[in-house]
């Protein structure tokens, strides 16, 4: 397939160190924690009656996003932490399965470079859709002070719709039947996802429909030859590679590093020592001298010496 990696990849395992779908999954599963046991210190500090509201304004107001631009100006890090973001544990069960399934299948056709940018630019074309449509669309207008949206299932329908059409005749259980096509499995994740959400819950169809549009975008213009992960995935490396004391200095090559300036020696050979051997020196010293005996030959009885 011309718009996948070029590369030699080999499979991915879901617990294989520098996983990117494992990372994602391992992000959300922590914050997800985390604000379940926030949310339980502030129901135990503060009534019943009080303890709801308190927690959504102190400590998960701030990480999600908001349909208003200007109150997205006061938190601007919320169209990133949104999508990380969940206070339902079956939605998170839902999303983190499905992303785990459609993610496995997209690092095995396309490495590990792509999962992580397929799902930010999902989840945030579903934030940017959700805004717009609370600004311009009327029966929304009155509902824009309020309204907010988070979790991770914009991203995970890009990941999905993009895994798709990446490899259409992918197939999954290939003994029933010579395998069932990935895009029936699609088809059933996007009717099982549209369909817990409330027909009357516009913005949020919006978000999830536009996540999905996102992830055909991006394997369009892969198709022409344009990579929308190249520049995030180069920015990662780059980030990781601040804290690498084994990377090479910036204007050296790997060959000069290894090769030319390396003070070490890449190989020492080592001859056994043999009876047979130490004859045969000991014989060279007899008919030459000892001055006549190589450098490993002298390091060879030296050795000889220490062993007896």
């Amino acid at each position: 397939m011309p718009y996948t990696e070029q590369r030699y990849r080999q499979r991915i395992a879901l617990g294989q160190s520098g996983n990117a779908l494992t990372m994602l999954i391992a992000v959300s599963l922590v914050l997800f924690v985390g604000f379940a046991f926030m949310e339980a210190v502030w129901y135990y500090r503060f009534p019943k009656e009080t303890a709801p509201g308190l927690y959504y304004k102190n400590v998960l107001g701030p990480f999600i996003m908001p349909a208003s631009g200007n109150a997205l100006l006061h938190k601007p890090w919320a169209l990133i932490t949104h999508m990380f973001v969940h206070d339902n544990i079956w939605k998170i069960f839902s999303n983190m399965l499905w992303l785990w399934t459609f993610g496995y299948i997209m690092q095995d056709l396309t490495g590990n470079r792509k999962i992580i940018p397929v799902f930010i630019y999902g989840a945030i074309g579903g934030a940017i859709a959700f805004m717009l449509a609370y600004t311009f669309l009327p029966s929304l207008e009155t509902a824009l002070p309020v309204a907010t949206v988070y979790g991770a299932s914009a991203g995970v329908m890009a990941v999905a719709i993009s895994t798709t059409l990446m490899s259409p005749q992918y197939r999954i259980f290939p003994l029933i039947g010579g395998g069932i096509p990935l895009w029936v499995l699609t088809l059933i994740y996007v009717i099982s996802d549209l369909a817990i959400v409330s027909i009357s819950d516009t913005g949020t169809l919006i978000h999830h429909v536009a996540g999905a549009f996102t992830g055909f975008l991006f394997v369009y213009f892969l198709k022409m030859g344009y990579d929308w992960s190249d520049w995030m995935s180069n920015f990662f490396d780059w980030i990781t590679n601040l804290f690498n004391p084994d990377k090479p200095r910036k204007g050296n090559s790997i060959k000069e590093e290894l090769f030319y300036k390396n003070s070490g020696s890449p190989y020492v050979k080592t001859m056994n020592v043999t009876q047979e051997r130490i004859d045969e020196i000991l014989d060279k010293i007899n008919q030459q001298g000892y001055e006549r005996l190589t450098e490993e030959e002298k390091e060879l009885l030296n050795r000889a010496r220490q062993e007896l």
